[in-house]
């Protein structure tokens, strides 16, 4: 099962903390979370206070580290096909993914443990401009590679 994946974060940097995270599965299954005690707004650079925190949806998105592991966990073992995260960021993404998925010396073994450059695939469209939110973002670069069935049931 294809799951791809887009975050946002502080900045472009090996400093980077998470912000945001959204996978967007083959079949339409969605998740998207926002991580309220991983990072500050002076972390940010400039650009992601000016284009990314002001997109951010809060409310029920808006969850602790640990909340939104144990959810993102939740999520990604709904599946019961291998899962291959695909990113067009792995240097970013999958590195923030990695670092929130990964509990107590466990991976999921669900989860290939190495993701898909999308740089490396052959989009069947075009797409469109980035917005620069997790959700948005992983449903353009999603859209560009399959039909994805957006509002399946369980997408969260």
């Amino acid at each position: 099962m294809m799951v791809f994946l887009d975050c946002e974060f502080t900045e472009l940097s090996a400093a980077a903390k998470l912000i945001s995270l959204a996978l967007v599965a083959e079949d339409g299954h969605e998740f998207y979370v926002e991580l309220l005690d991983a990072w500050q707004e002076e972390d940010c650079s400039d650009f992601v206070k000016e284009t990314v925190l002001p997109q951010l949806w809060g409310g029920s998105y808006a969850l602790p580290i640990i909340e939104a592991r144990m959810s993102l966990l939740r999520f990604l073992t709904s599946f019961k096909k291998e899962i291959e995260i695909v990113t067009d960021a792995p240097q970013f993404d999958w590195e923030l993914f990695c670092d929130l998925v990964y509990e107590d010396g466990r991976w999921p073994r669900i989860v290939r443990n190495f993701p898909t450059d999308a740089t490396t695939l052959s989009p069947t469209s075009e797409g469109e401009e980035l917005p620069h939110h997790a959700l948005l973002d992983a449903r353009i670069i999603a859209g560009m590679f399959v039909s994805v069935n957006r509002g399946h049931p369980g997408g969260t």
